[in-house]
C-alpha cells in the first residue's frame, strides 16, 4: 500500500503528482515545480515526488518522471550519471586506530578533490597526469565519445581523462563508514564531473532552440521545460550522449573506489572486499515499462527501486546513511530518494549556520570543519530518520551506517 499525498490537477496541470512527504516539508517554491512539470501534455500518468525533494534547477530534485514521446534535458540536469557506490570490507571499527586523521590524509592523497579550474594543469581537483588504471578506462569510453563530438562539436570537453576518478565538489563525498554489526564499509559519492556537465548543458540549450524554432516557448512554464522530441535527430543524439556520461560517471566511481582501497590498505590491516552493495545512477534516464506502457523515465535525484534492489540514501557528512532494498512500487515508478534533500539552499546555509555549529554537528566524525564546507553541515539537510520514515512503503532497511571518516572537495 503506498502513503503519498496525492495532488490534483489544478490550473494548466495535465496530470496529477503523488508526493511522499509524510513528516517531511516541502517548501512552495517545490510545490511549484513539480506542478510546473505536471502540466506538460507528455507526462505519462503522474509526477512522483520522492521525501528529500527540493527545487532545484530545471526541474526538483526528489522526482521522477515518466514521459512518452518527449525528455526534458534541463530536468534531467548537468550532473549526468551522478550516483553512489559502497563496499564492505573484512575489518570491523575494532581494527581502527583511535585517532583517523591519517586516514582521512591518506584517502584524500589518492583522489584528487575540490574546486577546480576547469581541469587545467595546477588543478588540485583534476590529476596532472593520470594513472594508468584511469587511462585504460578512459581508452574504453573514447571512441564512443568521439562520435558524440563529431556530430555536436560544441559539446566537448577537454577535461576528460584528468577528472576521471576525481570527486569534484559540493555534496560529493567519500566515506568510510560503520555498520550496526562494525563491519567497514567504503562509501562514494559522484558523478560524470566536467565533461557529463558539457554535454547537460549543451543539450539543454539545444532544447531550448528548439522551442524557439517551432514557437513552443511560449506554451511552457518556463525555458527549463523546453524538450526534445522522440524519434528526431536531436533526441537520439541526446540519449547516446546521456549513455556515455552515465557510463563515464560509472567508471569514474570505480576508478575511485579502486584508488581509496588502494589507500586504505596503507594503513589499515590487510583486508578483503566482502561486499559491493550497489553502484547506482541517481540523475539519469532510462527506458522502462510502467502502467502498461513502455516510457522514458528521468529520475532527477531519485534511485531505482524495484523489488529486491539494493540502493543507498546518504544522509549529511555526519549523520550517516542507508543502504536499502527496494519494494518496487509502482506509485513511485519503482523509485525512492537519492538522500535526506536540503532544507537550506547553499547561500542561507552559509548565512544560518555558524563555524561552530558545524564543528559540534560533526563531533566524532574525522572530516573538514572549516568555514568552506558549512554548505555541508548536517543542519542544511532534512532529517535523515524522517526521510526513511516517510517511504517506508517504497524501501526496507538493510544497513544504517555510520560515518566515521569522510572526504569533501
Amino acid at each position: 500500500m503506498s502513503d503519498f499525498e496525492f495532488i490534483a490537477q489544478e490550473g494548466k496541470m495535465r496530470s496529477h503528482i503523488k508526493a511522499w512527504n509524510r513528516g517531511v516539508e516541502f517548501d512552495e517554491g517545490t510545490y511549484a515545480q513539480l506542478r510546473n512539470i505536471a502540466s506538460l501534455p507528455f507526462i505519462h500518468k503522474h509526477v512522483a515526488a520522492m521525501p528529500d525533494a527540493h527545487v532545484g534547477i530545471g526541474a526538483t530534485v526528489g522526482s521522477v518522471i515518466a514521459t512518452k514521446g518527449a525528455v526534458i534535458p534541463a530536468a534531467v540536469g548537468v550532473d549526468l550519471g551522478c550516483g553512489m557506490m559502497a563496499w564492505r570490507i573484512s575489518l570491523k571499527e575494532s581494527d581502527l586506530p583511535d585517532s583517523l586523521g591519517h586516514i582521512r590524509a591518506e584517502m584524500e592523497r589518492a583522489t584528487p578533490h575540490g574546486r577546480t579550474n576547469n581541469g587545467e594543469k595546477g588543478d588540485r581537483g583534476a590529476w596532472d597526469n593520470a594513472p594508468t588504471s584511469a587511462l585504460n578506462r578512459w581508452n574504453g569510453l573514447f571512441d564512443r565519445y568521439e562520435q558524440i563530438i563529431a556530430k555536436h562539436p560544441k559539446a566537448k570537453s577537454y577535461n576528460g581523462l584528468n577528472h576521471l576518478g576525481t570527486l569534484g565538489t559540493g555534496n560529493h563525498f567519500i566515506e568510510l563508514c560503520g555498520d550496526e554489526n562494525q563491519d567497514l564499509w567504503v562509501m562514494l559519492h559522484s558523478g560524470s564531473r566536467g565533461i557529463g556537465n558539457k554535454i547537460g548543458s549543451y543539450f539543454i540549450e539545444q532544447a531550448k532552440k528548439e522551442m524557439e524554432r517551432y514557437h513552443v516557448t511560449e506554451y511552457l512554464p518556463n525555458a527549463d521545460c523546453a524538450y526534445l522530441v522522440e524519434h528526431t535527430e536531436l533526441f537520439q543524439d541526446y540519449v547516446e550522449a546521456v549513455s556515455w556520461a552515465q557510463d563515464f560517471a560509472w567508471e569514474n566511481r570505480k576508478q575511485m573506489m579502486h584508488q581509496t582501497i588502494m589507500a586504505l590498505r596503507k594503513v589499515l590491516p590487510p583486508f578483503a572486499v566482502t561486499q559491493e552493495a550497489i553502484n547506482c545512477h541517481h540523475n539519469y534516464i532510462s527506458r522502462e515499462h510502467h502502467f502498461g506502457e513502455n516510457v522514458i523515465v528521468t529520475r532527477k535525484g531519485a534511485v531505482r527501486a524495484r523489488e529486491g534492489d539494493l540502493g543507498i540514501i546518504p544522509g549529511s557528512m555526519a549523520t550517516g546513511s542507508y543502504i536499502v532494498r527496494g519494494k518496487g512500487n509502482h506509485d513511485s515508478f519503482c523509485s525512492c530518494s537519492h538522500g535526506a534533500g536540503r532544507r537550506m539552499s547553499r547561500g542561507q546555509a552559509f548565512k544560518a549556520i555558524s563555524l561552530e555549529d558545524h564543528i559540534k554537528a560533526t563531533e566524532g566524525v574525522e572530516c573538514r570543519k572549516d568555514a568552506d564546507v558549512i554548505d555541508e553541515s548536517p543542519a542544511a539537510y532534512k532529517d535523515l530518520g524522517a526521510v526513511l520514515a516517510a517511504q517506508s512503503d517504497l524501501v526496507e532497511v538493510v544497513h544504517r551506517l555510520r560515518t566515521l571518516v569522510n572526504v569533501k572537495g
